[in-house]
């Protein structure tokens, strides 16, 4: 492929991540998130750099049977339990472990005959009030999972954080109590920790932390970035210039001429556009490198390719390399700058681009 924008992989800062995790969970199993993709990283390239996790945290049988498929042997769970019956029997087959969160599972499960138990996760809803079991019915069904023959002895628990990424919401202590309440007497290990919570609440900790972002690189906080928070970023965003020219005052740049030049001004145009993920909604003004040093998005970004205002770098040439996020640019700034949040502009790289890791050793 010889179109200069792709998609640059680190698999040691992906490594350092998971450290980092333990840094700050030492006494904590790890299950490390890699759905979507690996949040657009690449599902079998991130869970294999993440060995050392002690489980995997997937959204759906496809994702976990490619992850069994490339030799991941760790417990993989299904973060939304099963669909239907008719995937049960594959579960088994593939020692999955299922997140039980409706009443239409304990059913499935208790009407199901199969040739070996399944482990469940039975999540409770704490506030976020999205899936899960609210507080007075988690004890009625914990004992029905515990006498249901199609599910396994060992009985986890787990909820999820609603505003973790807010260090200042009272919501988040609110749910910790309320998860402690429920779990009393209960025997069993329990998981309450996204990233957020592994940053910023360590009483979330419990028996098993389940860290997505940032192992990423990324801080899911409102007020840090990744590198704020000792992560390093894994995926950067490349491409090179491959034009350059001199626009005279007021001309206008891309489509719907929403942009014009202040004055004459050299201009670059980036082969990357919101066909690569880019998104399309970035403002004139988001920040973009050049040569390592920072210049602004001006107009419209296009289907393949944007332009950047060159005044701060006048030698700008054919060829130079370009940033949209990643090394040197969090995708954190870049996010605020389009209004929406890192998860989607990591899970909304588009395919067709060239991958290239690094730091596989």
């Amino acid at each position: 492929m010889t179109r200069p924008a792709r998609v640059v992989i680190n698999l040691s800062a992906l490594r350092h991540n998971l450290a980092r995790v333990h840094e700050l969970a030492p006494a904590c199993k790890i299950m490390a998130i890699v759905k979507a993709d690996g949040y657009g990283h690449g599902l079998t390239r991130v869970a294999h750099a993440l060995a050392s996790a002690d489980a995997f945290g997937v959204a759906c049988l496809e994702e976990a049977k490619e992850l069994r498929t490339s030799g991941i042997i760790q417990p993989i769970i299904l973060l939304e339990g099963p669909y239907t019956a008719n995937e049960l029997t594959e579960i088994v087959q593939h020692a999955l472990d299922i997140v039980v969160h409706d009443v239409t599972q304990v059913e499935l499960l208790e009407h199901a005959d199969l040739p070996k138990p399944i482990t469940a996760w039975l999540k409770v809803d704490t506030g976020m009030h999205r899936l899960g079991f609210l507080p007075e019915n988690v004890a009625e069904i914990w004992r029905r999972l515990s006498d249901c023959k199609a599910v396994a002895d060992k009985i986890y628990l787990m909820t999820h954080l609603a505003a973790a990424n807010e260090r200042d919401n009272s919501m988040n202590h609110a749910q910790i109590e309320c998860f402690r309440k429920v779990c009393a007497g209960l025997p069993a290990e329990t998981s309450i920790a996204n990233s957020a919570g592994i940053l910023a609440f360590p009483d979330t900790h419990a028996d098993w932390v389940r860290p997505g972002l940032m192992l990423y690189g990324v801080s899911p906080l409102r007020d840090s970035t990744g590198i704020d928070e000792g992560l390093l970023p894994v995926m950067t965003l490349k491409s090179e210039l491959i034009a350059v020219k001199i626009l005279r005052a007021n001309e206008p740049v891309g489509y719907g001429a929403t942009w014009r030049c202040p004055e004459d001004m050299p201009v670059g145009v980036v082969a990357a556009g919101y066909g690569d993920g880019y998104p399309r909604h970035a403002p004139s003004g988001t920040p973009v490198l050049v040569n390592g040093a920072r210049v602004s998005l001006i107009g419209r970004a296009s289907m393949d390719m944007l332009i950047v205002d060159l005044r701060t770098q006048p030698r700008a040439k054919v060829g130079d390399p370009v940033v949209l996020w990643g090394e040197g640019l969090p995708v954190e700034e870049l996010a605020r700058h389009a209004d929406t949040i890192p998860y989607e502009l990591l899970c909304a790289v588009h395919k067709r681009l060239q991958f290239v890791e690094y730091g596989k050793g």
